[in-house]
């Protein structure tokens, strides 16, 4: 009877969840979302062809599940037993670090080498580079790249203990094909480790203020501006929700603060953007000369000093890099776990006239198709893909008897941005040449 009784008290309590959680929706409204979570849409019974939702009721029960009443509440608390008593994390893009740490799952690759580049990949994006810094530095202009350290790059000792390959790291890599290559770029790696205190967050992935500070410092000296934003007076602090906090608990309040850079920065914005998470972001500062800043979420603390650094800047979040744009300056802003964004996204920028010795005899052939993708005014983008391709080297591809050198992107593809009416004859790489079909 007692067993029984346990069975019905069960129920009781389901049930009375239940109509809590439908009737809470209803009254106080759907649960909003948390940190950068996607929610479903509100299910329609009729489509906009008029014909009927046969999805109607998984729809419902969809949108149910990402908008019940207290949700955010629910899914914090239980995340906070996982973590606080199992030692588990409740979110598969966290970490639990040691000491109430958090770190991104995403940098879990690089920080344990399990996915080192290719030679493909590690000559493709030291090529594109190469390409990028050459078109900016030949219209005048100073070209410069920066990579993000993943926080985990920096405190390692915060990790919680795993298995490591291994290996040189990525980042490594590829500072090494640059300096051979003459591609100027910023070691923020060793400028963060020859400093004693952290610069990171705890709950965030990405740096503090004083941590953007340091990068903006050494970004400017690397252009020949000296600003010490860096020494300057950091007593004060701010409130700070890190992403990676909000991730596993939406209803809490993060007790981290954000060190608050004491003098104030007169830069003002230009255009309509004003949100650090802006697409673009133009500013008018105290300093001299025009910056073009192509930057991600790091760019959010980042960005601030920069504008105050230059007469005027654009900074973009846009992954498409239009080097064409006027500017004295270019920075390229990229975090260490995105670096195969390099070869994912074609620059906007004509594609360079090479001399090289075509080969007479034919290797075999392949086919290369106009591309979706932006390219300069009165310039035509195509892409094409190498199966066969072996050892890396540059790629060029041949029209109307010009050679232009080739962006290298993944899955052994390549592109080009040559004038409109030139079409692809033939493409020469290793040696070899592929008649174009």
């Amino acid at each position: 009877m007692k067993k029984c009784n346990y069975y019905w008290c069960f129920i009781a309590v389901i049930l009375l969840l239940a109509v809590t959680l439908s009737v809470g929706t209803l009254v106080f409204g759907p649960a909003k979302a948390g940190a950068n979570e996607q929610l479903s849409k509100a299910p329609v019974l009729m489509k906009g062809d008029g014909t009927w939702n046969p999805d109607f009721l998984s729809d419902t029960a969809e949108w149910f599940s990402d908008h019940f009443f207290l949700r955010q509440e629910l899914i914090s608390a239980g995340n906070w037993l996982s973590a606080n008593v199992f030692g588990t994390c409740g979110s598969e893009d966290v970490i639990l670090g040691k000491d109430g740490w958090l770190f991104y799952a995403d940098t879990l690759a690089d920080f344990s080498y399990f996915e080192p580049f290719t030679p493909w990949e590690s000559f493709g994006i030291a090529n594109n580079l190469e390409l990028m810094s050459e078109y900016v530095e030949g219209s005048g202009r100073e070209f410069l790249f920066a990579v993000a350290p993943n926080k985990n790059s920096l405190y390692p000792e915060a990790m919680p203990d795993r298995t490591m390959e291994n290996g040189k790291s990525n980042w490594t890599v590829l500072f090494g094909s640059l300096e051979h290559r003459g591609v100027p770029y910023v070691n923020l790696f060793s400028a963060f480790r020859k400093q004693d205190e952290v610069l990171y967050f705890a709950h965030d992935s990405h740096w503090n203020s004083k941590g953007a500070a340091l990068g903006a410092d050494v970004i400017n000296a690397a252009f020949g501006i000296k600003t010490e934003y860096f020494s300057g007076d950091f007593s004060k602090t701010e409130p700070h929700t890190g992403d990676l906090y909000e991730m596993l608990y939406p209803a809490f309040r993060d007790p981290e603060m954000n060190p608050a850079y004491g003098k104030a920065l007169s830069f003002t914005h230009t255009g309509s953007g004003k949100s650090p998470d802006s697409i673009t972001l133009q500013t008018r500062g105290s300093g001299q000369g025009r910056l073009l800043a192509y930057r991600d979420s790091f760019g959010n603390l980042l960005y601030p000093y920069l504008a105050e650094s230059f007469g005027e800047a654009c900074f973009s979040r846009s992954t498409v890099y239009d080097l064409t744009l006027e500017s004295d300056y270019v920075l390229i802003e990229l975090v260490e776990r995105n670096l195969r964004y390099l070869i994912t996204y074609v620059p906007v920028m004509p594609s360079p006239i090479c001399e090289i010795a075509v080969p007479e005899a034919v290797s075999g052939t392949l086919r290369m198709e106009t591309a979706k993708g932006k390219a300069p005014e009165g310039y035509v983008q195509y892409k094409g893909s190498l199966e066969e391709w072996t050892v890396p080297s540059e790629i060029f591809v041949i029209c109307g008897g010009e050679a232009y050198g080739a962006f290298v992107l993944k899955d052994g593809g390549f592109a080009v941005n040559v004038p409109l009416g030139a079409e692809p004859e033939a493409v020469v790489f290793s040696g070899k040449r592929l008649e174009v079909q």
